[in-house]
């Protein structure tokens, strides 16, 4: 486990370095106390990784059962192919690397090896979106597309440590390919564990109001309840639904979402072509919903390196820039 440590505000992290969670409970290592949980009760769960144990919060698991563990170098086509080996003969595999390499580089095995054969494969991919500064080469943008265009593949997206520790739980159970991403380190507690119960193709509202509806998954779900509380103060009620399952896709939960709110906001750490702000449109225009509906997500362009809070907030991701395009999209309809 990378040691978690304050830096000073603006700095680039370095590889597998995290920060402290401020103003909010965290734990840290969630997937990985998950997963050395679940193989205590369940001898035939393994871990796999492609040189990045430390960096995929998987170490925990590989100092615990180090005979199940499995490292297959930088190889991330062999890593998805052992695994669909090691599923095919009664094993429950967990590879990890980042988003980047297990989607772009072995995306044909996931396909085949894995959804193609209904193998019991788990990948949980890391550095998912603006999650790291190290740019194009490590930037996971645009795994939630390309997965979800696999038939027969599930995509989960957490918003925070909680519901890593119960998608791990459910992943683990399900018979069959899973895709998870990873916030890893020092991950923030959003979701209270004894009210919030994460389910595959389930979606979740988690604040009412009627004025603007927010559609969010993964990390931004965190900033879009921030965002709902802000605007509260302006007299603004924002709803929040958040999405951690991108497939199999909750349309119904979107649809009745949409009928209560006057408009709408997606918001994802994804690029805006492809991710859940497509899905939500797809949704609402077969269901004959009509509203308008913006955006938040990165740009459909590759991004340069540079500190998170730098990138976040030039891209639209940050807190501050999500409330401004909520309010913008608030106002419109009012003079509308």
């Amino acid at each position: 486990m990378s040691e978690i440590r304050n830096l000073a505000p603006g700095r680039t992290l370095g590889m597998g370095e995290v920060t402290a969670v401020r103003d909010r409970a965290s734990i840290a290592a969630p997937f990985g106390q998950a997963l050395v949980e679940i193989a205590n009760a369940d001898r035939r769960v393994v871990g796999l990784s492609a040189d990045l144990a430390r960096y995929t919060d998987i170490q925990p698991f590989a100092e615990e059962f180090p005979a199940r563990f499995f490292n297959v170098g930088m190889s991330e086509q062999n890593l998805i192919a052992v695994a669909a080996g090691l599923a095919k003969t009664g094993w429950i595999p967990f590879a990890t690397t980042y988003a980047v390499f297990a989607t772009r580089r072995a995306y044909d095995f996931i396909a085949i090896a894995c959804a193609h054969s209904h193998a019991n494969v788990k990948i949980i991919a890391g550095l998912p979106g603006l999650t790291t500064g190290y740019g194009g080469t490590h930037q996971g943008i645009d795994d939630l597309a390309l997965m979800c265009a696999v038939p027969g593949l599930v995509v989960i997206d957490p918003c925070d440590a909680t519901e890593i520790m119960q998608a791990t739980r459910v992943a683990a159970a399900y018979d069959g390919p899973v895709y998870m991403r990873l916030l890893r380190g020092n991950v923030p507690k959003v979701l209270d564990d004894a009210s919030y119960t994460f389910r595959i193709g389930a979606a979740a509202e988690l604040a009412a109001g009627a004025d603007v509806g927010i559609v969010s998954t993964g990390l931004m779900t965190e900033r879009a309840l921030d965002a709902a509380t802000a605007l509260a103060k302006e007299d603004i009620a924002v709803g929040v639904l958040h999405v951690p399952c991108l497939k199999p896709l909750d349309r119904e939960a979107i649809s009745r979402f949409a009928h209560k709110v006057k408009c709408m906001v997606t918001a994802e750490n994804h690029i805006v072509t492809g991710g859940l702000g497509t899905m939500v449109v797809d949704t609402l225009y077969a269901a004959g919903i009509c509203l308008p509906l913006r955006k938040v997500g990165i740009p459909d362009q590759f991004v340069e390196c540079g500190s998170l809070p730098y990138l976040q907030e030039k891209y639209g991701l940050s807190t501050a820039r999500l409330i401004e395009t909520v309010r913008a999209c608030a106002r419109r309809r009012e003079v509308a």
